[in-house]
């Protein structure tokens, strides 16, 4: 099966907290294709114009821009698809492609604008696809704030916040177990689209405690701490704290508040980078500051999200190669059959991206090193059936660098949230938790 051929499984009713189908065994479960549409699409639109307004149907393809743009996505085609079948031809691609895909993102222009002004103007720091030598002789680390620190039962929580750019601060809880006899390893944890890091780290959105998880993030950074994992949880961009106050819009001309990720993305497009570059740099330059603590092991570093905070996992670990094994929860479904296929937040997307194929093609800048994808059977954006493919594909990257193995998975019933199952006793044994 190919990416082109997968099919979105759909149950008819869902659990509001537990995001599972309410009776598991009565329901009713409807395929239907997801793949690109090759002729005639039919693209939905609406218009105040009822005099020119005809059924979407009997409109022209000719006449839909997008019928053209489905059909020049062929991923098989990209220049920078994974084609090598030996190791030797697979280190190269891997070495070529990350810089071009550094690039795509725009990490090299987002590191001068962070660094403008500073005197650092063209230094590595994070936007070098070498890997950690380059930077640790050019980047400086980050300056560190602790704001605040919590004693809870069984480890601290301290609020951290960096300095990553000249006009630019990035909030981090970061979490310490007290059984801890040695430094720990060391997991980013990266939260999905809700109100922010809060939601994985054991708050509430207004700051409040709360000491049993919910939402679709289960608190799993407190679980991975909880395992003896030190976590570091940054507030993505666009998210918490670090949100822009677009209200002046409504207030002024009536606009309706976008969100933070839209405009953001609007602003980054303009500028020839990506909130997907934006992210990935503030993932660097944390795992940076990581490298300063002694209380923790940032030689044994993993990393682990869902959703957006999947997506982010996946990129931050194509591009470091500090990251030794990661859990990508919630996204790894092939961009023909979600991204591309419905609507999804601006944040994932990237110009230029088709240059690369598909999300298997990029997991070859991940290999050899370990990866979970765990993925809900009832997820309706990230499709399991589309998850499987990419997966089927992903190993078969993998397997050119003798590596098939380190693809692993957690396909669980339920919906669209983390499981954890299976990701924290792997990241348990791959980072050498004892």
């Amino acid at each position: 099966m190919t990416s082109e051929d997968t099919f979105l499984v759909k149950p008819k009713r869902w659990e509001n907290n537990e995001q599972t189908p309410r009776s598991p065994g009565k329901t009713t479960v409807t395929k239907r294709s997801l793949r690109m549409p090759s002729r005639k699409p039919v693209i939905r639109q609406t218009t105040t114009d009822k005099a020119t307004a005809r059924p979407a149907a009997s409109r022209p393809a000719a006449y839909q821009p997008a019928s053209a743009l489905w059909s020049v996505f062929r991923p098989a085609n990209a220049p920078h698809a994974f084609r090598s079948t030996s190791p030797t031809d697979a280190a190269a691609w891997q070495n070529s492609t990350r810089a071009e895909l550094a690039r795509c993102i725009g990490l090299d222009t987002i590191a001068r604008i962070h660094d403008a002004g500073t005197g650092r103007e063209g230094s590595a720091s994070a936007a070098d696809p070498r890997g950690p030598a380059r930077r640790a002789t050019e980047a400086k680390p980050p300056r560190a704030r602790v704001i605040e620190r919590v004693e809870k039962p069984d480890y601290v929580r301290e609020k951290v916040v960096l300095t990553i750019g000249r006009k630019t601060s990035m909030p981090v809880y970061l979490l310490l177990p007290k059984n801890a006899t040695s430094p720990p390893p060391v997991v980013v944890a990266f939260h999905g689209h809700g109100y922010g890091v809060k939601d994985i780290v054991g708050l509430w959105e207004d700051g409040a405690e709360r000491d049993t998880p919910d939402g679709y993030h289960r608190d799993f950074a407190v679980e991975l701490c909880r395992m003896g994992f030190a976590v570091a949880a940054p507030e993505i961009s666009c998210f918490g704290e670090r949100q822009t106050d677009f209200s002046y819009l409504n207030t002024t001309i009536g606009q309706p508040v976008p969100t933070t990720c839209a405009h953001t993305a609007m602003l980054a497009f303009h500028l020839g980078i990506s909130v997907v570059g934006l992210r990935v740099h503030d993932g660097v330059r944390l795992v940076d500051y990581l490298e300063t603590r002694k209380d923790i092991d940032a030689a044994r570093l993993g990393a682990m999200g869902i959703s957006g905070g999947g997506m982010h996992t996946f990129f931050s670990t194509c591009l470091d190669p500090r990251i030794s094994a990661c859990v990508v929860s919630g996204y790894f479904a092939g961009f023909r059959n979600s991204i591309l296929a419905m609507h999804h937040c601006p944040c994932n997307f990237v110009p230029g991206l088709a240059e690369f194929g598909e999300m298997a093609d990029l997991a070859g800048l991940i290999a050899p090193r370990p990866m979970l994808v765990e993925a809900g059977t009832y997820d309706p954006i990230f499709p399991i059936d589309a998850v499987k493919a990419e997966v089927k594909r992903a190993r078969a990257v993998f397997g050119a660098f003798g590596a098939r193995d380190a693809v692993q998975t957690d396909y669980f019933e339920g919906r669209h949230r983390i499981s954890g199952r299976r990701a924290y006793g792997f990241l348990a044994e791959k980072l050498g938790l004892t």
